[in-house]
């Protein structure tokens, strides 16, 4: 699905991610954790081509496409998601407008009965007012509405590839279970791959990753299974990857890993 080898990004200029290496095949859920600052996000705004992010070294396929060289539009024509930390609010376009829109794009017609129906299944199911489907995206939303309003979105499109950007950023408990049990949910259906970015591991126990990332100066450099959240909630960053260097044997074990 996603295959980045070498990859280096730039923001103004500045280099952020220097060196980083990741495979995500089909069907696949991959975490990214690391410290505040070290690239996270800039990976994801890079991945769906958001301005003033640049790919500067390396490649970067999707499906054996080179993705540096599509537009955001390409890429999520290829059914690839994307919710952030706090997603924008777009005045004056409800969701049915957008969706209705982003449904027939390549010409294909659309049953607005069948729409309507599973738009109301939707809200239903992520707890989520029939009212908003009407409602402008995202507008006056409180955090927790606007990432179940993404949710919306997610399951009206179907996408293949999920990037998830901290998406337990402002929710509290309930709403939280609520968001990864949805998204579980869908991956449940539907099979699909997943970049998780977080910092707590309560959005990974329900949303069980097959491979934790450990980011760092620009790279990843150390990889691990679900397990390895756990060791960082208990022990934090610095004791769990230290600030020496990587010795030799950890080195062999992280690229068998990678």
């Amino acid at each position: 699905m996603l295959e980045m080898k070498h990859v280096e990004i730039c923001v103004e200029e500045k280099k952020i991610i220097k060196d980083l290496s990741l495979t995500i095949q089909d069907g696949e859920i991959h975490a990214i954790m690391g410290p505040n600052g070290v690239g996270k996000s800039t990976l994801c705004k890079a991945l769906m081509k958001s301005p003033g992010y640049t790919f500067t070294g390396g490649t970067c396929k999707l499906n054996g496409e080179d993705m540096t060289q599509l537009s955001t539009t390409d890429i999520s024509r290829r059914k690839v998601f994307y919710i952030s930390q706090n997603p924008p609010a777009i005045e004056g376009v409800t969701n049915a407008e957008m969706l209705r829109m982003a449904l027939t794009v390549n010409g294909e017609k659309i049953d607005i009965f069948a729409f309507n129906k599973k738009c109301n299944e939707i809200c239903a199911r992520i707890h989520l007012p029939k009212s908003f489907v009407h409602r402008a995206i995202n507008d006056g939303m409180s955090g927790g509405e606007r990432k179940k309003n993404e949710l919306f979105h997610m399951w009206m499109l179907n996408p293949s590839f999920l990037i998830l950007d901290e998406i337990d950023s402002g929710l509290d408990v309930d709403a939280l279970k609520t968001v990864a049990s949805s998204i579980m949910d869908y991956y449940k259906e539907y099979h699909p791959s997943i970049l998780i970015i977080t910092h707590h591991t309560q959005l990974l126990d329900i949303i069980k990753p097959d491979f934790v990332h450990i980011l760092h100066d620009g790279k990843i450099i150390k990889t691990g299974t679900a397990e390895l959240a756990t060791i960082i909630e208990k022990n934090g960053y610095e004791e769990t990857i230290g600030t020496k260097k990587l010795s030799e044997e950890e080195k062999d074990e992280y690229n068998e890993n990678r």
